[in-house]
């Protein structure tokens, strides 16, 4: 088996490519799918402004998305891949399709851990006369934060997986790397290492998005 140091340039690039591409993803997840989530929650059935038409329309454009299979969402996003950043190869053409997969997979996550908030807690706030919006940012979201915190490590260990599928229509990052040297050329020991540098930033997040839950949980 070849050693880390006979192909360490490709290995730094790719783990830095797939930093990169995981790393978008999961700020625009944050910023777009958290308040696609909280609307998802608030004009849902029991949500504080109810409204079926809003709701039915989110969901199902969220719906829509989540329907897709990745590695066909890559395929269909090519046309505004290139329009928003003039290729539809390499990371940043990746973190494209990836945001889109990730907006509503994040979003449903948002909404699933504001309802898991005591209803009790809410109507506790509403007897006390509060807002809608003082319940959403004084009383739903810091009783939900342990399970936001869970939810967006689930979203980008399993986005560091989706970043994988992305290299076998070249993307970059490791999974790219693991199918050009460990899949075309026959060279194993590349492909252990992609693994293993996969498996390490899947657990680094892991435990880091756990130490954050716990931090956070006043219960």
């Amino acid at each position: 088996m070849q050693t880390l140091l006979d192909f360490w340039p490709d290995l730094e690039k790719a783990t830095l490519e797939t930093l990169l591409m995981v790393g978008v993803t999961m700020v625009l997840a944050l910023l777009i799918g958290t308040p696609v989530g909280l609307l998802l929650y608030l004009t849902g059935p029991g949500g504080l402004r109810r409204s079926r038409l809003m709701h039915g329309l989110v969901a199902y454009a969220v719906n829509v998305l989540r329907s897709f299979p990745f590695i066909i969402l890559l395929v269909v996003l090519i046309p505004l891949t290139r329009l928003l950043v003039g290729t539809s190869i390499g990371p940043k053409a990746a973190a494209v399709s990836l945001s889109v997969a990730a907006i509503p997979f994040f979003a449903r996550l948002v909404e699933q851990s504001l309802r898991d908030v005591p209803k009790g807690v809410i109507d506790a706030a509403l007897a006390f006369g509060a807002s809608t919006r003082q319940i959403l940012w004084q009383v739903l979201i810091p009783e939900a934060m342990p399970a936001l915190l869970s939810s967006l490590t689930v979203t980008a260990v399993s986005f560091i997986a989706y970043s994988a599928v992305a290299g076998a229509i070249g993307a970059g990052g490791l999974g790219d790397l693991a199918i050009r040297y460990g899949y075309y050329r026959f060279e194993t020991g590349v492909m252990v290492w992609c693994v293993l540098l996969m498996f390490v930033l899947v657990q680094a997040v892991q435990v880091a998005g756990g130490w954050l839950a716990r931090r956070v949980d006043k219960r």
